[in-house]
């Protein structure tokens, strides 16, 4: 079922009368979502493959990768096809090239595939596109990172400017990889983006060119219902067809309700830090030394101190007091400033204030975070010595300047730091839930690494996207649920390897409840404010991709089971038709409580409610039997029937029902309360599903 055309208002309102036609909507915009990390997640220690590491068993060898998103750079070694077999026979695509540029794009037999799609970008922009862009080549650098970060080769000696130095890999370093670009570069005329049209013909070109694994970094910014998101529809057509697709959960955060991926049949992915820290220490003239981020190649001499300034006292004598804080172009003095280190406000994480720092002379900048951004700093390629420090450190810093007559700083010279703890948090623009489509299914699903992260990137742009910029570099770190997204699309694609037989919604569940909950000081997992996090920040945990290739038991769903989903939200049949393209009547009745997925949330659950909840579980290790333990959430009652399932082969199904009932006395509350459900065998496997339960008054 491929997506027909591009129309006008007056076209759209004409063919949305045909009876053959099953869906018209309007082509909206979508956004992209922007080498430790594998050492982190325990696949490799010390340049080996750890004992109990997934890779001793695949490497993803002949799965087939691919991302939508803003293409790729083929000339990376990422996407080296050195020690990689013919391409497989299975594989239907092509290597799309444009003979009417000079661009030397090409594939190989590791990026097997290159599409790209522009028509909906055209629609948008109301003009034909000119012919010398119309490539699947990256020219933004999101595509190769995300890419790379899934299914790229090993890279040994991979670093940004020398930082992070180490081998660069994806999650299925030998699985084989395409991308099909539907994102382009911003227009002098008009923004550029990622729009419906062309994402919905991605999807359903992927499908036909026959991909395992789709890597899905991009959202709006605005979710909108199933049926009007082409995501959500092209996300559904490839389950039908067995495909994995995994998505970011967006970097709205850390508001609540601000997933951006809510289908049940999506992987929807949050953004977590690892353990390593690029960092940059600013020393006071007091003494006092703060903990910075860097990303900067350049330094200061050492053993020197600088006079430091604020930017509000570097003011230029007609910019604003705002403007000249923020260190906007324009807002400052360079006779106030030369020479000195200068203090600018971030509120956000870019390298702006860095460029106009170095333009009026100063010799370093400090970027204080704003109540905002909070304790989360962020190491960027600066253009002078600078160094990224958190709000409460930048309070002490402003201060300092306000009580000392002479106010000096050093900034030392970036270094990477491992071994950081705690490890993982919670990013604080990760998105987050609950699901605001549908309470009752928990979004995000997982986190992963998603901080800092190493991967392949393009090298016709710029780090600063400044035409005074000439640095290029072969690989690069970004942050976002972007970056963590691939890296759980990685794992799939190494379960898909393991396990060829498992519905999309078995590989889920196998990531789901195996994830964890704790930190590497063995502490409960921690949101940006270094408060206890919770199932909508990081859905059922952190990923565990050694425990997830031997789940013991899966919660499965099949198509049908998401068709009755959307019944039960109402859809009639031609709604439906254009997520399965084939009549389907609807059920009598559905209850979402019992919809088999591998987390329990009850949207709305008050004095006197008793509620019973059905689950099956699929074994899909050898026969044993598994006893469950509960963790109710406060003031709620939870019991399991039965509380012990055994099962004597593989394949076998087990139904359980839960039944929970509000405690007497418990406390008015409108708030969500979290509690876990566990199937255990008493010695290797664990399978955990989070209790998610708001007390309504």
């Amino acid at each position: 079922m491929l997506p027909c055309c591009i129309l006008d208002e007056d076209e759209a309102a004409n063919a949305a009368k045909h009876p053959s036609v099953i869906s018209v909507f309007l082509n909206k915009e979508h956004k992209l979502h922007t080498t430790h990390s594998w050492n982190f997640l325990g696949l490799e220690r010390n340049g080996e493959f750890s004992h109990d590491s997934v890779w001793r068993k695949t490497l993803g060898e002949d799965i087939i990768i691919a991302n939508i998103d803003t293409g790729v750079w083929p000339e990376s070694k990422s996407f080296s096809d050195e020690g990689i077999g013919p391409i497989p026979k299975r594989w239907r695509g092509i290597c799309q090239k444009n003979k009417n540029t000079r661009d030397k794009f090409h594939c190989n037999r590791k990026l097997i595939g290159a599409r790209y799609f522009y028509k909906g970008y055209e629609a948008k922009l109301g003009q034909k596109l000119n012919d010398s862009i119309l490539s699947a080549r990256d020219y933004e650098g999101h595509g190769s990172h995300t890419l790379s970060t899934a299914g790229g080769n090993f890279v040994h000696g991979a670093s940004v400017f020398g930082f992070g130095n180490g081998t660069a890999s994806g999650g299925s370093p030998k699985a084989r990889v395409a991308t099909y670009k539907v994102c382009w570069p911003q227009s002098v005329l008009f923004g550029g983006g990622c729009f419906d049209a062309d994402i919905l013909a991605a999807f359903d070109t992927a499908i036909s060119d026959g991909v395992d694994v789709l890597s899905v970094s991009l959202g709006s910014s605005v979710p909108s219902e199933y049926s009007q998101n082409s995501i959500s529809i092209g996300s559904f057509h490839a389950v039908a067809n067995g495909v994995i697709v995994v998505v970011s959960a967006g970097n709205e955060g850390p508001y609540p309700s601000t997933t951006s991926s809510n289908e049940p049949w999506t992987l929807t992915v949050a953004a977590s830090t690892t353990d390593r820290d690029f960092v940059s220490y600013v020393t006071l003239g007091n003494k006092k030394v703060l903990k910075g981020a860097s990303l900067s190649e350049y330094a200061l001499p050492s053993n020197k101190m600088y006079p430091l300034i604020s930017a509000i006292d570097a003011k230029a004598y007609n910019a604003s007091i705002i403007e000249a804080l923020l260190c906007r172009k324009g807002t400052l003095d360079p006779e106030k400033v030369k020479g000195k280190i200068l203090v600018c406000l971030s509120n956000g994480f870019t390298i702006d204030e860095g460029v106009e720092a170095a333009s009026v002379g100063a010799a370093g900048m400090i970027l204080a975070n704003d109540k905002y951004s909070g304790k989360e700093i962020s190491p960027q390629p600066h253009v002078l010595p600078a160094s990224n420090v958190n709000f409460e450190d930048g309070n002490d810093i402003y201060n300092y300047i306000r009580t000392t007559k002479s106010p000096v700083a050093y900034i030392s010279r970036v270094k990477t730091e491992l071994g950081v703890k705690p490890a993982p948090y919670v990013a604080s623009f990760s998105s987050k839930g609950p699901n605001h489509f549908e309470p009752a299914i928990l979004k995000p699903d997982v986190t992963a690494p998603g901080v800092n992260i190493i991967a392949a990137y393009s090298e016709a742009v710029s780090l600063t996207e400044l035409d005074s910029d000439k640095r290029r570099t072969p690989f690069f770190t970004l942050s976002g649920t972007s970056m963590s997204c691939p890296h759980v699309a990685g794992l799939a694609g190494l379960l898909k390897a393991l396990h060829p037989d498992w519905s999309p919604a078995a590989i889920k569940s196998a990531i789901i409840t195996s994830a964890t909950t704790l930190d590497n000081s063995r502490k409960p997992i921690l949101d940006e404010s270094l408060n206890k996090a919770t199932p909508f920040d990081y859905g059922a945990g952190h990923i565990q991709p050694n425990r997830a290739m031997n789940p013991g038991l899966v919660y499965d769903l099949n198509i049908t089971d998401y068709l009755n989903f959307l019944c039960g939200r109402g859809y009639n049949s031609s709604q439906l038709k254009m997520f399965y393209g084939k009549p389907y009547t609807c059920p009598k009745s559905f209850n979402i409580a019992d919809f088999n997925y591998p987390a329990i949330t009850i949207p709305k659950f008050g004095p006197g409610h008793s509620m019973n909840i059905t689950r099956t579980v699929t074994n899909v290790g050898s026969p044993r039997t598994y006893k469950v333990h509960i963790k109710a959430p406060p003031q709620v009652r939870v019991s399991v029937d039965p509380r012990e399932l055994i099962f004597k082969e593989k394949g076998e199904k087990k139904e359980f029902r839960v039944t929970m009932t509000l405690k007497p006395q418990s406390m008015n509350t409108s708030d969500y309360v979290f509690g876990w459900l566990t199937w255990s065998d008493g010695r290797h496997q664990r399978v955990r599903s989070p209790i998610s339960v708001n007390l309504t008054q």
